[in-house]
């Protein structure tokens, strides 16, 4: 399909049903060349490697490594980052982590100004433009993590079905190692079943409008417990101000 025919349709789908899933391979088409080449991808993708536990977590889990930065959009300026500062989640959107400021290491500056991430980002802002126009927007981005031990399973989403109080929200595989399960779930607001796929190549993305539909994530399980198992995602959100 036509590059630009594929992401009309994948606003349509987006805007129709609430959520959308992209192919890592129909995705490519959408990004300019360079932001997926290895000489930037690759760069990229290893920064998943050597992330920092992540301490906020009130089931104990030692399981998520994460980084975390912010950044900030005047209707039709240029994304900036902002100055670094706490993920903060009501409890009523998070009620296993939520109600405390969590302070994160934050995203390197040289992965930030990158040609990938640059391309995520420009990609995801003009689309959820689209149909409401040129904002300003708050955008918190966060590397995940996900580890699954040799004797149990990691939670992508340990906080179960959920919203996270913002407009939009994208999530981006990055790489997955030696695990099984890890498929994305939707529900509407009543809770009714719209529809799961299971993001398992580079760049297969899953688009979310958060303010309809509920998401979360199966755990992850190791395929050889002998290996090293986990899952490396990006997450961007994106808040109106």
């Amino acid at each position: 399909m036509d590059p630009i025919a594929a992401r009309n349709e994948l606003g349509l789908k987006l805007a129709g049903d609430g959520f959308a899933f992209l192919s890592g391979e129909a995705f490519d088409c959408m990004l300019p060349a360079e932001a997926v080449a290895s000489a930037a991808w690759d760069g990229f993708a290893a920064s998943w490697d050597n992330m920092p536990l992540d301490e906020y977590m009130a089931d104990g889990g030692r399981y998520r490594r994460r980084r975390f930065g912010v950044f900030s959009a005047i209707s039709n300026q240029t994304i900036r980052r902002a100055p670094h500062q706490a993920h903060y989640q009501t409890r009523d959107y998070n009620v296993l982590n939520g109600g405390v400021e969590r302070w994160f290491e934050p995203i390197g500056d040289d992965v930030a100004a990158g040609l990938t991430f640059q391309a995520l980002l420009g990609f995801t802002r003009s689309l959820f433009e689209e149909r409401i126009g040129s904002v300003a927007w708050h955008i918190e981005a966060h590397q995940f993590r996900i580890e699954a031990p040799s004797d149990g399973a990691g939670l992508p989403t340990p906080e179960g079905m959920h919203r996270d109080g913002v407009d939009f929200v994208f999530v981006l595989m990055v790489r997955r190692e030696n695990i099984k399960q890890g498929t994305t779930t939707i529900h509407d607001l009543a809770g009714n079943d719209l529809g799961s796929f299971t993001l398992t190549r580079p760049r297969d993305s899953a688009l979310v409008d958060d303010r309809r539909v509920f998401h979360g994530v199966t755990p992850v399980v190791p395929i050889d417990p002998a290996r090293p198992a986990f899952r490396d995602v990006l997450v961007l959100t994106y808040r109106r101000v």
